[in-house]
Order: structure tokens, then C-alpha cells, then sequence
């Protein structure tokens, strides 16, 4: 497990960053996992018929790998208290190449009273952001 300092830490610091390759078989495994067989979600023919560019990942998903560049910071998944995110564009998953999604994460408040430490988060696939206002909050 990580010891992280909180007196060591400033806003700004960064805490990390990392791809996640999304492709149609994690999709599918996400689908079973959660129970969301939504067919825009696997099936391009219905994701065309209701004007969507193409299969889109979960959303919820994708906020999941997103926060997961949190949870390797602070060593164990347990430690973060709150977690949120808006829904700003979707992710589209390429039959072939899959989508990457960049993460990465930020110092955005210190809370040394109580421990606390909000990460911001980045979240884009294609130059765009796909998650707004994704804040983690942990407990060191």
C-alpha cells in the first residue's frame, strides 16, 4: 500500500496518468457485469437508427476506469470516500481499433484538517473531453 504525505502534496500536483484501451469485448463483459444490454451499446445498426455516430461505450464505464488512475495513487480503492462525474460526450468504440481514453489526475484541494484530498480528473477519447467536472475524494 502507498503512504502518501499530505503535507508533501500542493494543488497542481499531478498524481498520474494512463490509457485505457476500450474495445467491443469489454463492452460486452462490461454489459454482463452490470446488466445494461442496452443494443447501442454493441449493435451499430441501432446505434445508426437512433443517430448516434457509432457503438458507444458505457457510461458508466468509462467513469469507471476513469477513477481507477485515483485508486492506484492512493493504494487502495477503499480510501476514496466520494466520487463523481457529468456526462459531457460520448465514447465511441471502433469495431477494430477499440477507443483509448486518457486519464489523468490532479491535485485540486487540500483538506489537512480532515485528511482529505480532492483529485481532478481528465477524462478524453479523441481530444475531447468526455467526463466533466470528474472529482475523486480520498481519505489519507
Amino acid at each position: 500500500m502507498t503512504h502518501i504525505n499530505i503535507s508533501a502534496l500542493a494543488v497542481g500536483d499531478v498524481i498520474g496518468s494512463k490509457e485505457f484501451l476500450l474495445s467491443r469485448d469489454s463492452l460486452v463483459r462490461y454489459a454482463g457485469a452490470s446488466g445494461d444490454f442496452n443494443p447501442i451499446h454493441y449493435r451499430d445498426d441501432v446505434a445508426a437508427s437512433v443517430g448516434l455516430p457509432g457503438v458507444l461505450a458505457h457510461g458508466m464505464l468509462t467513469m469507471g476506469v476513469a477513477v481507477q488512475v485515483v485508486a492506484n495513487w492512493v493504494g487502495d480503492a477503499g480510501k476514496i470516500i466520494d466520487y463523481g462525474v457529468r456526462f459531457t460526450k460520448p465514447v465511441v468504440v471502433d469495431p477494430i481499433d477499440g477507443a483509448v481514453v486518457l486519464v489523468s489526475g490532479k491535485v485540486g484541494e487540500i483538506d489537512s484538517e480532515n485528511g482529505e484530498v480532492r483529485i481532478d480528473l481528465t477524462v478524453s477519447f479523441n481530444e475531447q473531453n468526455v467526463l466533466g467536472k470528474a472529482r475523486a475524494r480520498v481519505r489519507l
